[in-house]
């Protein structure tokens, strides 16, 4: 499953954002304008502007007017899910396109038809969506504003190691 680039640019400019709001803390304003974020990211402003309106929409950021104006967060960083920004930037998630979450909040396979078809892969889908929800609302806009020391990077906790797979020949 990939995100598309609404989920990557989206969360650039909300930890942009972040970081103009802890700057605040010393006295700077927290109010930043979009053109500075697509200018040194080098991302396409308008493609912004059509992102920051479903942030906005969300009750993710606010704006201020005029020529001092721009975006700054709503709440603060620490109080903002990763699940939230991805889901205001692309809907629901959903690894594959016939698995949807009902409005029960149950997992939703659209293949099962009716009660004597259940679809064989409905547990795997389910299960990597999990995954990726829990992972998504664990992880706070605060928590991608630290930036780890490089040999913590490397550490079994932060990457997995990959095993080479066999063969049962």
């Amino acid at each position: 499953m990939m995100f598309s680039t609404k989920a990557e640019y989206g969360v650039r400019v909300m930890v942009a954002l972040a970081r103009r709001a802890s700057m605040a803390e010393d006295g700077l304003d927290p109010v930043l304008p979009l053109a500075e974020i697509a200018e040194r990211d080098g991302l396409p402003l308008a493609y912004l502007e059509h992102l920051v309106a479903r942030l906005r929409k969300a009750g993710l950021i606010d704006s201020r007017r005029g020529a001092r104006g721009g975006y700054m967060l709503a709440r603060p960083a620490k109080e903002i899910t990763m699940a939230e920004v991805v889901e205001a930037l692309e809907g629901s998630i959903a690894p594959i396109e016939c698995i949807s979450v009902g409005a029960n909040g149950e997992v939703v396979c659209a293949r099962e038809s009716d009660l004597t078809h259940v679809c064989p892969t409905k547990l795997l889908w389910t299960r990597v969506r999990g995954s990726i929800v829990s992972t998504l609302t664990q992880t706070t806009l605060a928590d991608l504003l630290v930036t780890p020391a490089p040999a913590a990077l490397n550490t079994p906790t932060r990457a997995a190691k990959i095993e080479p797979m066999t063969t049962g020949a």
